[in-house]
């Protein structure tokens, strides 16, 4: 009888475990578990130049996605300094450096994995560049943008020359940023490396009275990533207007948008307006 008690105690008490198994040092997390992830999708405003305001709305946007639960945030393209502005090249820091030890920090603080464009110094050369911070504070992975639309800017950005994906706990994740995703070449690259969820900046902009319908045509091209390199795509762009250039005026619109590597649409921004959008998806590839 005291044996009978003791084996029912110990089935019971294994039935009420959690789906997370402990293997030696390791914790190894269910199959059901591992396949989804929290995503937040930060479409903020971002004011060029505006550094200390722009990293404001930046850790806003963190508090409003993890109350939510979110478990990774992406941010749009060069959410700092904002795009093409010339004035990065005196005032961007190298990564990692001061303005990517203070996203580290938020990321550390929240316990949050954060992907954001931000531009990088790196000696005379500047770049376009999108990290990946995990939920220590660590930089994951880091891409410098390779189509740079060279004629926007005086001097240029430098130019980046390979996609990469990094594995998390999440699976293989890979970054691109805005006009990379117009590359057939980049696009069969990172196919080629199988990732389970693609994170993509976007800067997309119009003149004014090219929106709403410009949207559509962000739509068009992710849509077309998630397709040929078959995982999730999550594509975020800001709200804000250019400042300099030959684009001067132009408006980035928001209708970020994220989808499947079934041409579902997993969830679209408002038009022109801030948006924090959560959304729980699966992340697995069917390879």
């Amino acid at each position: 009888m005291k044996k009978y008690i003791i084996a029912s105690i110990i089935a019971i008490c294994v039935s009420s475990l959690s789906p997370t198994i402990s293997n030696g040092s390791t914790t190894v997390k269910s199959k059901t578990e591992n396949n989804q992830v929290k995503i937040a999708m930060a479409q903020i405003f971002c004011l060029d130049g505006d550094l200390s305001g722009n990293f404001v709305r930046i850790e806003n946007a963190i508090i409003e996605a993890k109350e939510k639960q979110a478990e990774i945030i992406v941010f749009p393209e060069s959410s700092l300094l904002g795009w093409v502005n010339p004035d990065a090249h005196l005032r961007a820091c190298p990564i990692p450096g001061k303005d990517s030890e203070q996203l580290c920090n938020l990321a550390r603080k929240y316990k949050i994995y954060i992907c954001i464009g931000l531009d990088e110094k790196a000696g005379v050369y500047l770049f376009d560049s999108a990290i990946l911070i995990d939920d220590d504070g660590n930089i994951l992975l880091k891409h410098r943008k390779i189509n740079v639309l060279p004629e926007l800017m005086n001097p240029p950005y430098s130019v980046g020359d390979v996609v990469q994906v990094v594995q998390t706990r999440f699976g293989l994740v890979g970054l691109m940023i805005c006009a990379d995703s117009f590359m057939e070449n980049l696009l069969e690259s990172m196919k080629s490396k199988k990732p389970d969820l693609l994170l993509i900046p976007y800067g997309w902009a119009a003149p004014e009275d090219a929106w709403p319908a410009h949207g559509q045509e962000l739509i068009k091209v992710i849509k077309n990533v998630a397709s040929k390199v078959g995982c999730p795509v999550i594509g975020t762009n800001l709200i804000g207007q250019i400042s300099h250039g030959p684009w001067k005026g132009q408006v980035y619109g928001g209708q970020s948008v994220a989808f499947d590597q079934k041409n579902n649409v997993l969830f679209l921004g408002k038009d022109r307006d801030r948006d924090i959008i959560v959304q729980t998806i699966e992340v697995k590839n069917e390879k």
